[in-house]
């Protein structure tokens, strides 16, 4: 019997060989593959939806709550989505053999600094048995081999999913392994994947803070991560009061348990009675419950709107649920200075008409993406027309928001010589 030691040896070794084909496979033939992923992802959708229908009521037999089982929840709309998805990132334009910068130094050596892939990347993820398809359509289409490792809990469908697109893989004349799935739940993989130095190009963890805190702690690869999306919405006293009530709702209310939905009202004092007894009764309305510090809550309950005493961690909390941290600031340096203490470092907004205003806000706040009158929810991979994204980044290294393909290559420099040598 495999030991998992030997089987993520396996999986990495595989993963490296089937990496230097991608490295030199025309992009044609990288497009014709994606292409072939999404016929054979139909064309096993009676199977992958029987696996998944074996996850499905699995998790409800062991009490997972109904958003967890409506990400794990395939069914035909969901796979032909999966399957459009893969032929969208087919007509992306590609990122490799792209030209950085070149140039001639005065020696007459020329160089050019040239888009790469990165190689091998280690996904570990939990849940959504659709970011199966995702992850292995845009690490394919950045000319990278992937490894995926899936939560138990989508374990049967991941693997139907691997299955057919590693198939489609093998009808357009590419290695199978350039997509690979952990067929184990087993937790030690995780740390297996980490501890791959010199098969392992980066690591990609996403899902729950435990699972990225796990994956860091062990790791001794590359990881690119995000922790929480502690994400805040500040109205300043030159706010225009229904753009920014719309935006708060959007921000909260479209969906609450992703990253970027706002987990933080921060109201100026001067407009503070006035925009929460207007803010709040929406909010309120639209199911969100209030977790308000002493000045928000006076403000909330002169306007008879029910709200709760915040704590100091609820202002440190992603809630991932119709629940929103308010507080009265003094001024735009208070709210940045909240911010940059109790925030993630993910998405903030400012709702104003004073230009001058915003740009203190978004020069003030380091967060990886800052916005001027506009949704947090944007922070996202297609709305920022990448055509996809494999997660977003808080790091600072290597990448940094969205992560679409550009983010997925790194460069390496082309030095052309006619026989210079260094004195």
């Amino acid at each position: 019997m495999e030991t998992l030691e030997s089987l993520v040896a396996r999986l990495g070794s595989q993963a490296r060989a089937a990496a230097r084909v991608l490295a030199t496979t025309p992009a044609t033939r990288i497009d014709a593959a994606l292409r072939a992923m999404a016929d054979e992802l139909l064309a096993a959708g009676k199977d992958i939806l029987a696996a998944n229908a074996l996850d499905v009521a699995a998790a409800k037999a062991n009490g997972q709550t109904p958003a967890l089982v409506d990400r794990l929840t395939l069914d035909s709309k969901r796979l032909s989505i999966c399957a459009e998805g893969l032929r969208q990132v087919a007509t992306l334009p590609h990122p490799l053999g792209e030209i950085l910068r070149e140039w001639t130094q005065p020696n007459g050596i020329k160089i050019a600094k040239l888009r790469v892939p990165l190689g091998v990347i280690g996904f570990i993820y939990e849940s959504r048995p659709n970011v199966t398809v995702d992850a292995a359509g845009l690490c394919l289409k950045s000319g990278n081999a992937v490894i995926l490792r899936g939560g138990s809990e989508a374990l049967r469908s991941n693997t139907a999913i691997a299955a057919a697109l590693s198939r489609g893989l093998a009808a357009a004349g590419l290695p199978a392994a350039a997509v690979q799935l952990v067929p184990v739940a087993d937790r030690d993989t995780v740390r297996l994947l980490g501890e791959s130095t010199g098969v392992i190009d980066l690591l990609i963890p996403r899902g729950g803070r435990g699972l990225i805190e796990t994956v860091v702690r062990t790791a001794r690869v590359p990881v690119i991560k995000h922790y929480d999306g502690i994400c805040a919405l500040y109205v300043d006293k030159a706010a225009d009061f229904a753009m920014a009530e719309q935006i708060a709702l959007n921000a909260k209310c479209q969906r609450p348990g992703v990253c970027n939905a706002i987990e933080t009202l921060l109201v100026h004092r001067d407009v503070a009675d006035r925009f929460l007894a207007q803010a709040g009764k929406a909010l309120i309305g639209a199911g969100v419950r209030l977790r308000a510090e002493p000045r928000a809550f006076a403000a909330l309950q002169k306007s008879g709107i029910a709200a709760e005493p915040a704590k100091d961690d609820d202002f440190r909390t992603e809630f991932l649920d119709l629940i929103l941290a308010v507080k009265v600031v003094d001024d735009t340096d208070a709210a940045i200075e909240h911010i940059e203490t109790h925030g993630s470092h993910h998405t903030e907004t400012i709702v104003t008409a004073d230009a001058a205003t915003a740009e203190q806000f978004l020069a003030g706040i380091d967060s990886a993406v800052v916005l001027w009158n506009a949704s947090t929810r944007f922070n996202d991979g297609f709305q920022f027309g990448f055509g996809a994204e494999i997660g977003i980044s808080t790091d600072k290294l290597h990448a940094r928001g969205p992560m679409g393909l550009e983010e997925l290559t790194s460069y390496k420099y082309i030095v052309r010589g006619t026989g210079q040598i260094r004195a």
